[in-house]
């Protein structure tokens, strides 16, 4: 390791894209960074806990909507510095298509829940519009 070498602390999260009839599901976010912006269902990875089965909990834990993980199917990982004001975070995303619009219930961290058009979105959250042109090309 040279002199300019530095660790880094980097934290693990997992969020979903979660499509039904050309819509996006989005939370509003309660807390900061970012309160009261719209961003993908997601959160940090829990000890002992595999990115999956992350994405699979923070969905139910904050819009109520429950997906298996067979269901989901990994879009990528998203790792770019400073795509979070609190640090270095890495995040896979995942994605999943429902056959209908399913009612969300905001939850947990999640202020609201919405079903948005996909070609009528707000302004995203952290690199949240990244992931999802990603997800939908």
């Amino acid at each position: 390791m040279t002199a300019e070498s530095r660790d880094e602390t980097i934290r693990y999260t997992a969020d979903v894209v979660l499509l039904a009839a050309g819509h996006v599901l989005l939370i509003q976010r309660r807390w900061d960074p970012h309160a009261g912006s719209w961003a993908l269902p997601g959160g940090h990875v829990d000890a002992g806990e595999a990115s999956l089965q992350a994405a699979v909990r923070e969905l139910k834990e904050e819009t109520g909507i429950t997906v298996t993980a067979d269901e989901l199917r990994q879009v990528g990982a998203f790792d770019a510095p400073g795509r979070d004001p609190r640090g270095r975070y890495v995040t896979v995303a995942y994605t999943a298509t429902l056959p209908e619009l399913t009612a969300p219930t905001p939850l947990d961290d999640a202020a609201d829940a919405r079903w948005w058009p996909i070609n009528a979105l707000p302004d995203l959250a952290f690199d949240h519009a990244d992931i999802l042109t990603t997800t939908t090309r």
